[in-house]
């Protein structure tokens, strides 16, 4: 991009944080990290200009009034989830809907698999778990395999799993987004022969009830992590006006933030399947209770209010 239409896309930025300044530490923050940016830009491709220069003090005039008052900034540990995460949501929410996407399609083929082949659901599940779990249906307990482990091992031992498997899948984005794909591919295919193979035992709607309590936040999270594996390789791929590696830096950046971000919500997945999931014989109220309250948490945290933040910044964007 030329000089001059950099500047005339962001001059109206630029004299706007010149000229009115921002007593928010988080809006600071968001100032700081896009000043930065367009830093980062101009000093790669104009290097000795004005525009450089007056972007450098820019900068340094923000980072000065971020960081002259500490107390103000105590608490930037949990603005990271009340501003920054979410409004990453909205700024890659293409992505999140692409991963959704596929997650429902290659779910779709795992069901389909299941159905139209007998052998499938072994070949995926494995034979030790189809037949352990067709001797716990035999038993009357069907989801006996909740109950194995003792709650505090179970916990430590699926939450490090499931953070380690979300990073791998962020990382794997680096192969030009095929690598979360195929990571995805793989755990929904699983996931839809696994439901498909208890519905065909006539047990489908208490799977459900019993499996999801904590499936939700934990599924809902593996999409968000190939969303951040996406984001990783679109900025490879598709660079923009950037260099491919100031893109893939920020890409990097971001989806490291997506995917750092899940690390609670995998431990409360984590807390539901080795304490909760575990009481099969729980009322229905209670189950479907945890099940709704998952699923709006989703679906609130992730849609709605990124979107009412997005809004809140920008009451006069008509780009929405």
């Amino acid at each position: 991009m030329r000089e001059p239409l950099f500047v005339k896309q962001n001059s109206s930025k630029w004299t706007s944080f010149e000229k009115n300044p921002a007593t928010d530490p988080d809006e600071l923050a968001e100032r700081f990290m896009q000043i930065t940016d367009d830093l980062a830009y101009a000093k790669t491709f104009y290097p000795n200009s004005k525009t450089t220069a007056y972007l450098n003090g820019l900068a340094a005039n923000l980072h000065q009034s971020i960081y002259k008052n500490k107390v103000e900034k105590s608490n930037r540990f949990f603005t990271f989830w009340k501003y920054e995460l979410p409004l990453l949501f909205k700024t890659y929410q293409k992505q999140l809907l692409y991963a959704f996407v596929f997650f429902a399609i290659f779910c779709a083929m795992g069901v389909l698999s299941a159905r139209y082949d007998g052998n499938f659901v072994r070949l995926i599940l494995s034979d030790e778990y189809v037949d352990m779990t067709n001797a716990n249906i035999e038993k009357g307990d069907p989801f006996g395999v909740y109950k194995q482990a003792g709650e505090l091992p179970m916990f430590a031992m699926i939450a490090a799993n499931n953070i380690y498997v979300a990073f791998i899948n962020f990382v794997a984005g680096v192969i030009f987004s095929v690598g979360s794909l195929y990571f995805l591919f793989r755990n929904s295919v699983m996931i839809g022969s696994f439901q498909y193979y208890f519905f065909s035992k006539g047990l489908g709607w208490q799977s459900v009830l019993v499996i999801w309590i904590h499936g939700v936040l934990e599924i809902s999270s593996f999409i968000i992590a190939s969303a951040a594996g996406l984001v990783l390789g679109n900025s490879l791929l598709f660079p923009k006006t950037y260099t491919r590696i100031i893109s893939l830096k920020r890409g990097a950046k971001d989806g490291m933030k997506m995917t750092i971000g899940l690390v609670p919500i995998f431990l409360t997945a984590a807390f539901f399947e080795s304490f909760v999931t575990r009481h099969t014989e729980m009322p229905l109220w209670l189950s479907i209770s945890i099940l709704a309250t998952s699923l709006t948490f989703i679906i609130w945290y992730v849609i709605i209010y990124p979107n009412i933040l997005y809004k809140n910044q920008h009451p006069y964007d008509t780009k929405r």
